[in-house]
């Protein structure tokens, strides 16, 4: 196969364009080449798609005080409404991949946008629990199906060199969107009540759907498999600042050697199979931990006596908190590896939600909202990180299935909250609600203990 080195390629470009009938790796042209301003506006696109995500995704949260207050259901008989919404997150997931690979990135992040954000609309105009089940449901499947497509567009059009921070960076946009969700939730609420916050909410990321229809192009990797479009994508390129003759054959022969590889048995043999057990349990917890907190923490702190924007205010501050741990935790395992920065953030999730159960919900408010500032971030900085230990931990050929499967397993403790979630905070109030999640985060941290691989601490001499 004859292949084109990236820098032969560049000379090339530079001077004049491709010669007719050459070969062209789109690996090593992307993973090699620059970082141009279109692939990070590309980037930014794609994170703008999981800003609304988290956003649209969160605002149930903030919506089911007043939702059970007006059709007088109890937490117990709604908590099918949230899981619904969490079994169409899990479905979604688990199918973007295949749709994505069938019709394209492009199309798959921008069939998940205008799903997730029609649902949404559409739940402003629930008559009923069940009918606000449906359209969660339905919205599950786009909000669920955005993350995988997204990430795999960042991480299409990033060289090699940028690409974990950029796909963390994207995965970090989640707690970002559900902070943006809280603080807009925050004003519309008292205001207008719950179906304008759908309504609205809904209507942005159709917005932002129109526009990915306009400019979002599809990515590099998915066009150099389908000869018919290779013209296409020398024009793609070109916009990149890598200028193709039109006739140039395009190959890629880092993933095609990987498709020859992998599957799911491969997560169980040569000594993966404690290291995928001990992260699908973490995920599991991490996600309980997670979900706990986005569908039932507004709603635990109302029913503590505390008024809606308050209660509103904690989750907010809990994604806030979010967003800065998962970036402090990137940077802190690029330095020091993945061991030590996740067993302190799960030992810090586990203790920060213990010590909450001393604050006296009325008297230290304040204090308590900050608390949940820092059980986010603790939460979250391992939640978010832990894709990146996925990465390591299994090799090139089943590392898609690796990560996807963990994040499939951990839908289920996700699912599990909406049911658990409303029950403790029946029965068990603050005080049971706050156990839980430190809790799952002991447990999350001895499956992390359990891991056998972990990203290794850098040497002082490696950049």
């Amino acid at each position: 196969m004859n292949t084109t080195s990236f820098s032969a390629l560049q000379a090339g470009a530079d001077a004049q364009p491709q010669a007719a009938g050459t070969s062209a790796d789109i690996g090593t042209l992307l993973d090699e080449g620059p970082f141009t301003w279109m692939q990070k506006c590309v980037v930014l696109l794609a994170a703008l798609s999981i800003v609304f995500d988290g956003f649209d995704g969160q605002l149930i949260g903030f919506a089911i005080p007043l939702m059970i207050q007006e059709w007088g259901i109890t937490r117990e008989a709604f908590a099918p409404a949230v899981a619904a919404g969490l079994i169409g997150m899990g479905i979604g997931s688990a199918c973007a991949g295949l749709f994505a690979d069938r019709f394209g990135r492009r199309m798959a992040v921008i069939g998940s946008v205008f799903v997730f954000g029609t649902a949404t609309c559409a739940i402003g105009l629930a008559p009923d629990a069940l009918t606000v089940a449906l359209l969660r449901f339905i919205a599950g499947l786009g909000i669920g199906g955005a993350l995988p497509s997204a990430t795999t567009v960042t991480a299409e059009f990033t060289p090699a060199r940028r690409r974990t921070l950029a796909v963390t960076a994207t995965i970090v946009c989640v707690p970002l969107g559900g902070m943006l969700a809280g603080l807009f939730a925050s004003h519309v609420l008292p205001l207008y009540g719950w179906r304008v916050l759908f309504l609205v909410g809904g209507a942005l990321p159709l917005v932002l759907g129109f526009l990915l229809l306009a400019v979002l192009p599809e990515t590099p990797r998915f066009l150099a498999r389908r000869p018919q479009r290779w013209s296409e994508l020398s024009r793609l390129l070109g916009r990149m600042g890598r200028s193709m003759q039109v006739g140039t054959r395009f190959t890629d022969a880092v993933e095609q050697c990987r498709e020859q590889q992998g599957g799911f048995r491969a997560l169980f043999v040569s000594g993966f199979a404690r290291d995928t057990l001990a992260l699908w349990v973490a995920f599991f917890m991490c996600l309980t931990a997670v979900y706990s907190a986005f569908s039932w923490l507004p709603t635990m702190l109302q029913s503590e006596g505390l008024a809606l924007t308050v209660a509103g205010s904690g989750l907010t501050a809990y994604n806030l908190g979010g967003v800065i741990g998962a970036l402090l935790c990137a940077v802190a395992m690029t330095r020091w590896g993945s061991f030590w920065p996740l067993t302190l953030c799960c030992a810090g999730g586990a203790i920060s939600a213990f010590a909450l159960q001393a604050l006296d919900v009325q008297q230290h408010t304040s204090l308590l909202i900050f608390g949940f500032g820092v059980h986010g971030l603790f939460v979250n900085a391992v939640q978010s990180t832990l894709y990146a230990l996925c990465a390591f931990i299994y090799p090139t050929g089943v590392r898609a299935t690796g990560t996807a499967s963990a994040l499939a397993f951990g839908r289920l403790g996700a699912i599990l909250s909406a049911f658990i979630g409303a029950t403790v905070i029946t029965r068990g109030g603050a005080q049971g609600y706050l156990m839980l999640l430190g809790s799952a985060m002991v447990l999350a941290m001895i499956a992390l203990l359990i891991v056998g691989r972990h990203i290794p601490r850098r040497g002082p001499g490696k950049a």
